[in-house]
């Protein structure tokens, strides 16, 4: 049995806890995992060791399971992988939920919370290993297949700059914000506004383009991996937020598939 079997729900403890709007949590680990390794960013915050201060660093993150032994007698268990820093958020944002009145205005949305100590990999043994393959993790979450069509491995120099965090998932939850607003009676007793108010969701894509060649590219057209790639993801981005508008986001992704293919040339 493997680790994600084991662990179908993280237990509800004091540190994971979610306190507000409890009706949102969930502790699923599926889920959990799922969210944290759709976004390209996470935010990680500790404290700083020298100044006692909190700290906020939006960096890369995906979930995984390395196939081998590790060093902490964890054997193989679910970690979640950090590595470098970016601008982007963590929280997938879904769609503007729009009600009567500008209090209950809210988003859709899905957001995961991780608890855990971390532990850095780099290129020295025993960590060797697991440092590659959390490599390969981490720039496959980012585009799939992408690993194998770069110059890979790096090389010594590169591997030796390169640190990778390793974090022992202790607790995690996750919060699955409304797809609808959560009108208010008096609101909903007020037939002069409802008749004069617009209420809904304006759903929100995170759709990928065509893309674009570097002046120094020599590769020639765009490689069948890419193009596949951003079809896919323009389709399953919409079936799987927005599954109402899937066709559209099918169309959409085999649009923007030729596309791809007709500009990459």
């Amino acid at each position: 049995m493997d680790d994600e079997s084991q662990t179908a729900t993280y237990p509800k403890t004091t540190q994971n806890s979610v306190n507000r709007y409890r009706h949102l949590s969930n502790y699923d680990a599926a889920t959990i995992h799922s969210i944290v390794n759709s976004v390209p960013v996470a935010h990680v915050s500790f404290v700083d060791p020298d100044t006692q201060t909190p700290v906020v660093l939006p960096m890369m993150a995906r979930i995984g399971q390395f196939p081998g032994g590790d060093d902490d007698g964890g054997g193989g268990t679910m970690a979640c992988y950090l590595h470098g820093s970016a601008t982007a958020p963590a929280t997938k944002v879904l769609g503007l939920v729009l009600t009567l009145t500008p209090y209950s205005h809210t988003y859709a949305y899905r957001s995961a919370i991780l608890h855990g100590r971390a532990a850095a990999l780099d290129a020295s043994p025993p960590s060797r290993a697991e440092l590659l393959w959390a490599l390969r993790l981490l720039t496959d979450g980012a585009l799939p297949a992408r690993w194998d069509h770069c110059r890979t491995p790096p090389d010594e120099t590169e591997l030796r700059a390169t640190r990778v965090l390793k974090v022992r998932i202790d607790s995690a939850s996750a919060k699955l914000g409304g797809q609808e607003g959560a009108e208010q009676a008096k609101d909903l007793e007020d037939e002069r506004s409802r008749r004069a108010t617009w209420t809904g969701v304006v759903p929100l894509f995170e759709v990928l383009g065509v893309p674009q060649a570097a002046p120094t590219n020599r590769a020639g057209p765009v490689p069948s991996y890419l193009r596949e790639y951003v079809a896919k993801h323009n389709s399953e981005e919409l079936a799987r937020n927005h599954p109402e508008v899937s066709l559209w986001g099918t169309v959409s992704g085999l649009f923007l598939g030729v596309l791809a293919w007709v500009f990459g040339r």
